[in-house]
Formats: C-alpha cells, sequence, structure tokens
C-alpha cells in the first residue's frame, strides 16, 4: 500500500508499465468536471471510475480486495478515511471473490485508519484488503483501475 500525493508520482512509475500514464490522466485531465462512471484510458489494461458522493461512517465502511487489478484511489475533493488490512491476515471472505466484478469482502475489521486528503492518492496492491470511504464527508475521487501484468 502506498500513501502520498500527485506531485511525488513519478517516484512510482516503475512499479508498474501503465503507472505513468495513470498519473498522467490526474495531472492533465479536468477532474472536477468530468462525468461520472467509466473512462477507458488504455481499454481493459486502465481505466478510471470517477465517483461523487457521501462515505460510509466507519463501522459500515467495508474490507474489499481484488485480484485482477491495482487500485489508484486519488481524491479529488473532500478527504477520504480508509482502512488497510494485509490481506494474508484476513479471514474468510463474508462475499466470496467474483471475477466478473473483481472484488471480495471480508468481514475483518482494521486498525489501521488514515485520511487521504484531496490531492492525496493511495495505490492499493491484491495484497492489499482495503476499507475505502469511511467517511462522512461529501468525496469526488477517480480509482484507475491497473490490470496486474
Amino acid at each position: 500500500m502506498v500513501l502520498d500525493t500527485l506531485t511525488n508520482a513519478s517516484r512510482y512509475y516503475g512499479m508498474h508499465p501503465l503507472f505513468e500514464q495513470a498519473f498522467a490522466f490526474l495531472r492533465e485531465s479536468d477532474l472536477l468536471n468530468l462525468p461520472l462512471g467509466k473512462h477507458e484510458l488504455a481499454g481493459q489494461q486502465l481505466f478510471a471510475i470517477i465517483s461523487d458522493g457521501k462515505g460510509f461512517s466507519k463501522p459500515n465502511a467495508r474490507l474489499e480486495a481484488h485480484r485482477t487489478y491495482i487500485d489508484i484511489q486519488y481524491v479529488v475533493t473532500g478527504s477520504d478515511h480508509m482502512g488497510w488490512k494485509n490481506l494474508a491476515a484476513c479471514g474468510l471472505p463474508s462475499e466470496p471473490y467474483t471475477a466478473e466484478k473483481d472484488i471480495a469482502f471480508f468481514p475483518d475489521q482494521t486498525n489501521s485508519w488514515f485520511d487521504v486528503a484531496a490531492g492525496s492518492f493511495t495505490i492499493f496492491f491484491p495484497e492489499d484488503a482495503h476499507a475505502p470511504l469511511a467517511t462522512d464527508d461529501l468525496v469526488r475521487k477517480v480509482v484507475l483501475k491497473i490490470a496486474v501484468q
């Protein structure tokens, strides 16, 4: 898991061949005015999902994990409160993995909580279970999905 600001994004280009393109999208796009929903950047290898809305309260945030995609979650406005737990430390999923949605949910709780302010991003790899939007704030964010290679 990585937590950083967009000004430092170039430090992570070497982690995946599509990270440079993903971060360029975040820097060069008018993220406040792009329509909500899915935006393909490199087919199913790299796409962005733009959302806008109120989060869940911390007790209602669900721990999730992905197998096919790495998440770069960038906060445009508001502040997201997120949880993290190593997937290897999680028990059995409460909702088993579905390849169609590339997601599994876990009943586990985490004590690792952190704030992600506007202009900041997280990178979650398949071994990172995470609980996004554990906030009552209104949050506009971009989730970039990058296919694991």
